[in-house]
């Protein structure tokens, strides 16, 4: 009696509490809770297939070897290719879903479990780059001679995604649950009849190809007239800002003409890359700093300055961002020295603060402080939105009347205080007039040696009474 009846049990139950197990009787207690959870899943018995495993990515083919010659009208074959990426692994199949048993007679819908999802196949791998070959020669018709094949690696195709896992099948597709209330035989005694079903399991879904990996690039040629090995090059170097003014730092960059035609200069059937370099000529250059700003150059100890050697042969100089610089370059004889004449940390630019709003009607002033003390160096630009409140609508609300560039003639400079003439502003007379409350918003556009920032400075409150 007790194993036939466990044998009806839905097996998705175990998670039931069983409170008891009478033999005589042949009756099931569970805990009302565990089976409303069993039933508001509205499906699922046994186990969803797994996933297939991902094809493994091909590996990407060597790149062709990188060789210097110097020719001499002997013959050359080179043979600088790219190996070919290898091919994708093909994706797992999905699988099968742990079927077990379908419960029977449950009030409510159920579905299958379903097959796992196929694995993706792996990219392809990329061919290897055909090799650099540089070429040192006398005459020019030498390179004939030198037959070379520095193509690119084939790509490796993509692997094939894997078919998903097969479903499981309902054994019995639908039933029907009669559920009476009342008690049998009284007026109150009714019977209704609900039909559910079960849905079969979904076949996992069929996994993404890999894509093909991409072919690899032809190699170049570089030629070079004259046999004597070119020198390497400096053409950048980046220093610590504190190190500048204690030295010169030479900086040296072989100049290449880029020309078209490389097949051209090669025995028959060569490939390699149609454009090619040719050497022009040896490039150096020396740097100096000449620090004239007011702050000792060991305040800025932390910042690294980049120098770059042009084809000009002047030597470029750009300091980090964190650093602001004005300055002046001059070159002679291979020399570039740089003067600065200002020098101001980024964090220092936008200090502004407001210092006092006083005043009213034309005379009404706003006060703005420089709590870094830097307005000697930099450029100010000041715009205002002045906005005041609008009592004549019965609301506190406030008004724009007047937006726009504060002109130079209104703002005055006392060495680190700013002065700006509001009442000489076209806004009109009765929003500048005493106990009239405001509410002001200044942008501050501050600039030096081609850098600027933005800076809000914003004031509310009242102009005072006289």
């Amino acid at each position: 009696m007790k194993k036939a009846l466990l044998h009806k049990l839905p097996l998705l139950l175990t998670f039931c509490l069983f409170t008891s197990l009478l033999p005589a009787s042949g009756s099931v207690f569970c805990s009302a809770s565990a089976y409303d959870d069993y039933k508001r899943t509205g499906r699922d018995y046994g186990t969803d297939g797994s996933k297939g495993s991902d094809g493994r990515p091909g590996r990407t083919g060597r790149n062709g070897e990188n060789q210097t010659i110097f020719v001499d009208g002997s013959p050359v074959n080179l043979d600088l290719s790219g190996q070919n990426g290898e091919d994708g692994e093909d994706g797992q199949r999905g699988d099968r879903p742990y079927c077990r048993n379908q419960p029977d007679d449950v009030s409510h819908d159920i579905h299958a479990p379903d097959g796992g999802d196929g694995g993706r196949g792996g990219r392809g791998g990329d061919g290897g780059n055909g090799g650099s070959l540089t070429v040192y020669y006398n005459n020019l018709e030498d390179l004939r001679k030198i037959s070379i094949r520095a193509t690119g690696g084939e790509a490796g195709r993509g692997g094939r995604g894997a078919n998903g896992g097969q479903g499981c099948n309902c054994r019995r597709r639908r039933w029907e649950i009669k559920t009476c209330t009342g008690t049998p035989g009284s007026s109150d005694y009714k019977c209704t009849e609900k039909t559910y079903r079960c849905h079969d399991g979904q076949d996992g879904r069929t996994g993404d190809d890999g894509s093909d990996g991409n072919r690899g690039s032809l190699g170049t040629l570089s030629i070079i007239k004259g046999k004597e090995s070119l020198a390497g090059d400096t053409p950048t170097l980046k220093v610590a800002v504190a190190e500048l003014p204690t030295k010169q730092f030479n900086l040296s960059k072989n100049k290449w003409n880029i020309k078209t035609g490389a097949t051209a200069l090669l025995a028959p059937g060569s490939a390699i890359a149609d454009q090619y370099r040719e050497f022009d000529q040896r490039l150096e250059g020396t740097f100096q700093l000449v620090w004239q700003d007011r702050q000792p150059i060991a305040s800025f100890a932390n910042q690294v300055a980049t120098l770059t050697l042009n084809d000009n042969k002047q030597v470029e100089v750009i300091f980090a961002e964190d650093l602001w610089v004005d300055g002046s370059s001059k070159t002679e004889a291979n020399l570039t020295t740089f003067t600065v004449n200002n020098a101001i940390a980024k964090k220092d630019v936008t200090r502004l603060a407001v210092a006092e709003f006083a005043g009213a009607e034309q005379n009404l002033n706003l006060k703005i402080v420089d709590l870094a003390a830097k307005s000697h160096a930099l450029q100010t630009q000041f715009r205002v939105k002045f906005r005041a409140q609008d009592n004549s609508s019965g609301l506190s609300d406030f008004r724009t009347v007047y937006e726009g560039d504060i002109p130079a003639e209104f703002v005055t400079r006392d060495y680190n205080r700013f002065i700006l003439a509001l009442g000489k502003l076209p806004i009109p007379a009765a929003a500048l007039n005493p106990g009239v409350n405001v509410d002001i918003e200044v942008v501050a556009t501050r600039s030096l040696g081609g850098r600027s920032a933005k800076q809000s400075i914003n004031w509310q409150g009242q102009i005072r009474r006289r």
